[in-house]
């Protein structure tokens, strides 16, 4: 009797795993393909000369590029520091920039969306201001801030704010008319308007400047430190790897840059996936 149990039991794991690969070989093959095909292009190019950029596998054979690999934690002090505490030091820049411009877009959104005079009296403004580039901004802010840390935070701010702002207002306006009705007829308060009206319709336009913005954040601040001298994080690691022709470890550096961006976006659409209602997706 145990000996058919076991017989059983081993038989039952391959095929669950045959099963697993039957349904998600569809998933799964197309992309790795994909990918190794474009690394095994890179590195064939890079190999011929036809490039001065090295192939992926220098960020192995590369003694500095594998040390940084190998020791992602390491911290000497100062600015040499490894690329955890790197990336880590340019997502606090993000997060507070990013948390800041989330509750300035979402309440100046609010009030833009319910008051159609006073967003044809700003809207050109919002319009204007959310084309300058971040790099523009940088400048700006190191003559009014006088620090790298508060300006930086601030082209973060200003840079993402307006996907958030504008989406916020749009979600606002597109509150339908029965629902606004239906808020008079019951005479609800302004806070029960907002709790039970506004804010679970506009939802789904409020996160989608969410997502935005979050993508936006993140280039900035890469650019801001790329600019900005002498601060921890991963665009001055990127700054500095450049001016010493160290160009593995760019390489290395934009991979986590990558990494970071999609697990940002993936964080908040999983946000999104558990407070939007799935009939409002």
């Amino acid at each position: 009797m145990t000996t058919s149990i076991k017989s059983r039991s081993s038989t039952a794991a391959p095929n669950f795993l045959i099963q697993f690969w039957q349904k998600q070989a569809p998933n799964i093959l197309p992309p790795a393909i994909g990918i190794l095909s474009f690394l095994a292009i890179w590195q064939l190019i890079s190999m011929s000369g036809l490039s001065r950029i090295p192939g992926p596998l220098s960020l192995w054979t590369d003694d500095r590029t594998r040390t940084l690999l190998l020791y992602p934690f390491y911290d000497r002090g100062g600015l040499d520091k490894g690329l955890f505490w790197q990336t880590v030091a340019s997502l606090i820049r993000v997060a507070q920039g990013y948390f800041l411009a989330a509750f300035v877009g979402i309440s100046v959104g609010v009030i833009v969306g319910t008051n159609p005079l006073i967003n044809k009296a700003l809207d050109p403004i919002f319009q204007f201001l959310r084309m300058v580039a971040p790099l523009a901004w940088v400048p700006i802010a190191l003559v009014a801030l006088q620090q790298n840390q508060p300006a930086a935070i601030f082209v973060i701010f200003i840079t993402s704010v307006w996907p958030i702002l504008i989406n916020t207002a749009e979600g606002v306006r597109q509150i339908p008319d029965d629902y606004n009705n239906v808020a008079k007829v019951l005479q609800l308060s302004r806070k029960e308007y907002y709790l039970n009206i506004l804010f679970p319709s506009a939802l789904p336009y409020i996160f989608t400047g969410l997502r935005i913005a979050i993508g936006l954040a993140w280039l900035a601040i890469i650019a801001a430190e790329i600019v900005m001298s002498g601060i921890v994080g991963i665009g001055f690691f990127i700054w500095d790897a450049y001016q010493q022709n160290y160009i593995s470890e760019i390489l290395l550096a934009v991979i986590y840059i990558g990494a970071v961006g999609l697990l940002l976006d993936r964080a908040i659409a999983y946000l999104q996936h558990l407070i939007v209602p799935a009939e409002q997706k």
